[in-house]
């Protein structure tokens, strides 16, 4: 494996649900978690355009990143669903290209702000801070470094407050 530099990003569409599916059950521990992933798709916080596929040559979805809406306090926000890739994929870029692709999307759209809940190696080099500095926090007790605040916006600082995640992530 090795990483590449280009991969073909896009929204993902209905004829993607299967290879997604796919992608999480291959991608996380068990069942459950890629349900609940999954579950961002049909709730009220669902984005269109906002679930971005990365692809291989032949346009077979093998990872993508999903923003959804969340809340800092009353103000509206973003929040980066666990983003997967298929197993023979990682470590490629392929999730990284949906992460930058997604993030992008966003901005495009007039979005601001974006949280997450993530791996403290990896979501740094998207511009991710902790989010405790700006006084953003969880209903819940995590680590201080796996709570991660962006904005998209320099015009636009982070705002303080706790975070409401979407229903699907039980948070």
């Amino acid at each position: 494996m090795s990483i590449r530099t280009h991969w073909i990003t896009r929204a993902e569409t209905g004829a993607d649900i299967p290879a997604v599916r796919e992608i999480n059950l291959a991608a996380f521990e068990t069942p459950l978690e890629a349900d609940i992933v999954n579950a961002l798709r049909t709730d009220a916080a669902w984005i269109e355009d906002l679930s971005i596929v990365a692809t291989d040559q032949n346009g077979q979805a093998v990872g993508y990143a999903l923003l959804t809406r969340c809340h800092i306090d009353d103000t509206p926000a973003l929040c980066l669903g666990p983003v997967a890739v298929l197993p023979e994929h990682q470590k490629t870029g392929a999730g990284s290209a949906a992460v930058r692709a997604a993030l992008k999307a966003a901005k495009d759209m007039g979005e601001h702000f974006v949280t997450v809940l993530g791996h403290p190696t990896y979501y740094p080099r998207f511009g991710f801070t902790r989010a405790s500095t700006h006084g953003i926090s969880l209903t819940i007790d995590v680590p201080d470094e796996v709570m991660m605040a962006l904005t998209l916006d320099a015009d636009h600082p982070l705002p303080s407050g706790t975070v409401h995640y979407p229903a699907p992530f039980g948070i």
